[in-house]
Order: structure tokens, then sequence, then C-alpha cells
């Protein structure tokens, strides 16, 4: 474990270097990330290779940000060398922890010395439980749908027994904090499996759950329903009462989104961290809350709700096959030069038309993700209000862009987007 370690950890997503830097800038304390295969979101996130280990590793330990390789497929005899292949190099270069969920995983990382946290795709649900996977691991992801109730009597039961991991701390638990919820419990969905052959238990599902039903019975009469998307939820947002999570006991905030954009990445992060800081500090009130769920709704989501945190029942149920965010971006074109001593950033429009007053976007690899506004467009040192696709421009920008940084447009929407 990395030292000077926050009373609340603010762990984000990364499906790319671009998403890795954003989780940094945003102010995160650890990032979770997959490579190749045997990783949940195989199919939907970008992914790093096996070679990219290793600058992880370096940006995590200069930036004093935990990394956690997430190895929690289910895994097959003819998976075993391929996962102890990652596992070594994992060690080897320094990742922090893997993230795991079958037991040949478990049992190898810890046999290495590895750090282990045990995934919700176990769904650990029980103190009982804890104390099993405490041989094994320090950290652990509790099941999406307990109660805050019921994880405070887990966490509670964790100090009173004085349960510890292989550290020799006592076990931390992490809970998912925001983002994409599955219908099925923890995420042990086997609809893509039995529709397509293609297991969401090995990291590439379909998705069947996004898509919209017509409910017939056997003489063909369509039954009513209030909703086309009835097995889709909403995605989760704890933001507004993250005080009672925290006094939970919660240590770990888990943001989802692997598959999602940097400035997602980067909005949430964001949020998540200023909201656990005020909260710590004294200065967490309904005013910044409104604020934080302001810029959630800008990015990325399908509505929100509370998960089952609360005590809620049952699901609530996104009515969009896409996305409810209040922004949508544009691409325009990419970065070209920067000017540091001028502060001047030089793009290639090469779509759409771009105007002073226009909010932009910047996102690469080292850049992460850069906001402004377009206050001056200049071409071949003309001022311009202006200017169409084809063009090569400057604009003031206070940050280093870079030749393979991309350029978006940033509009207001009245609706969903795909």
């Amino acid at each position: 474990m990395i030292m000077n370690k926050k009373s609340v950890e603010i762990m984000a997503p990364a499906g790319s270097f671009e998403s890795l830097t954003a989780a940094i800038q945003g102010g995160a304390d650890s990032v979770y990330f997959g490579i190749e295969q045997l990783n949940m979101r195989a199919r939907a996130a970008n992914n790093f290779v096996f070679d990219d280990l290793e600058k992880i590793a370096e940006l995590g330990e200069k930036h004093n940000v935990r990394t956690y390789l997430t190895l929690n497929t289910i895994i097959y005899d003819h998976d075993l060398s391929l996962m102890k292949r990652i596992v070594d190099k994992a060690k080897n270069t320094g990742i922090t922890a893997i993230i795991a969920s079958d037991q040949a995983v478990i049992n190898y990382a810890n046999s290495i010395g590895l750090e282990v946290h045990i995934s919700t795709q176990t769904n650990v649900t029980n103190l009982e439980t804890i104390k099993f996977f405490s041989h094994f691991a320090d950290v652990m992801v509790l099941a999406r749908e307990l109660s805050l109730k019921q994880v405070k009597d887990i966490t509670d039961g964790i100090k009173k027994d004085d349960v510890r991991g292989p550290s020799g701390e006592l076990i931390e638990i992490e809970i998912f904090a925001h983002g994409a919820l599955c219908m099925a419990v923890s995420g042990k969905c086997y609809l893509s499996l039995h529709t397509n052959n293609s297991s969401a238990n090995r990291g590439a599902c379909v998705q069947n759950c996004r898509r919209t039903y017509e409910v017939k019975d056997e003489d063909g009469n369509e039954l009513l329903i209030d909703n086309e998307y009835i097995m889709s939820p909403k995605d989760l947002c704890t933001i507004g009462f993250i005080d009672d999570i925290i006094k939970s006991g919660v240590k770990v905030l888990k943001i989802e989104g692997r598959g999602r954009a940097p400035e997602y990445v980067k909005t949430v992060t964001q949020c998540y961290r200023e909201a656990a800081d005020a909260y710590l500090e004294g200065t967490y009130t309904k005013e910044k809350i409104a604020e934080w769920d302001k810029k959630l709704a800008s990015v990325y989501n399908r509505g929100f709700w509370d998960g089952y945190y609360l005590g809620q029942e049952m699901g609530e149920w996104s009515d969009v096959h896409g996305s409810k965010a209040t922004t949508r971006k544009k691409y325009l074109g990419k970065g070209v030069h920067y000017y540091p001593k001028a502060g001047i950033a030089e793009f290639k429009l090469e779509t759409h038309s771009l105007k002073v007053g226009d909010k932009i976007l910047v996102t690469g690899p080292t850049t992460g993700v850069v906001e402004s506004e377009i206050k001056e467009l200049m071409v071949d040192e003309v001022m311009y209000t202006e200017i169409k696709k084809g063009v090569t421009f400057t604009t003031p920008l206070n940050t280093i862009i870079r030749n393979s940084d991309k350029l978006y447009v940033v509009e207001e929407v009245d609706g969903p987007t795909q």
C-alpha cells in the first residue's frame, strides 16, 4: 500500500491512457484497468496491452496513485498459463494489486505476494465470507445489492472481530459509488451467453438488457408495459448521500466506467473527490450537491438512482437507449503544435466549424482532458470570429497540447444522445 492514504479512497476507471491521465487530473487515489483478455470489460473497453503494464505502474508511482489490474473473469484450464503470465508481469512491474473473483487467480496472486482485492463478482454479502477471503485479500468489493445498514454491519463486524488480511491491516471495504448497473446479481448475467454464445462472465457481454422489448403472450396479445427498457437500470449515483456511505465504514468508493470517455472519468472522479473531502472537512452541503449533480448530468449517463443502498426494493429503469447527458461532444480535428512561450495551441479543423465563444474539449494520452472556451481564432495572423473545416488555426490555451490530441466542440443538448 502507498503511504499517506486518505481516509476515503476514490477509485477511477481507466480504459485508455487518455482516461488514466484524466483520472489523475480528477484527483483519483487509485485507478483500475484491464489488459486484453480475462477482464470483465474485454469487449466494452479499449483496454491496455500486456506491454503497457510497466508504463501504467510508472505513472501510478509518479503521481502517487495506486494501480489495480482487473483479472476478474471466469478462468478455464486453458487460461491458466496466460493468467499466471499476466500476474507475474504485474508483480514484476510494480502494479499495486490484482482485482479477482476466480479462486485460481486469487490463490496464485496471493502465493507470489501480490496484493489481492476481491471483486464484486464473488458476491460478498456477509461477515463470514469476509473472514474466509481475509486469508487471501486486504480489500473486498461488496455485492451491489446490499443496503448501507448491511454494509455497516459488515464493517462493524470487521472491527469487532479484528478481521485482518495478509498485510496485517484490517480488511477494507469497497463499494460501487457511481456508474452503470447490471440487472443481474453483482453482474452475474447469462443472457448474452444464451443468445449470442458470448459470455458476460468472460468479459464479452453484448448488452441484451440495454435493448427495447415487446412482451406478448402465446396468443400474440401484447402486454402493456410502461417502459420498453424493462431490463436496463439507470446509472448509480451516490453523491447526494456520500456522508452516509462514509459513516457506514466504507474505505474505497469505486466509479464504474472503463468503457466511457476520458471527460466522463475526469468529471465524475473530480465530483466524488470533492464530495468526500467536503464531508471530511465539514463543508458538505445541499448547494454543493446540486452543483455536483449538474456536473455529473453533463457527461454520459442513463439517468440516475440510488441503487439499493437506501433500502430500495425494486430497481429503477432507464427510458432511453443512449445517454441522457446534458452535453455532447462533436469531433473537430487534431492538435498540430503548441507554442509554450506564447501559450498558443495550433489545431487542424477537419470537420464542422468553430466560432468564438464555443466550448471545446481536448483529449490525449498524455494531455488527458482539457476543457476551455474559444476566446480568439487566428488563421495566418488574421483574426476570425468563425472558421470552417479544412483550416489550420491557432487559439490561446494555457495547457500544452500534442499532435496526437483530439479536438471536440461541446454542445448543450435537449434530448438523449447515443
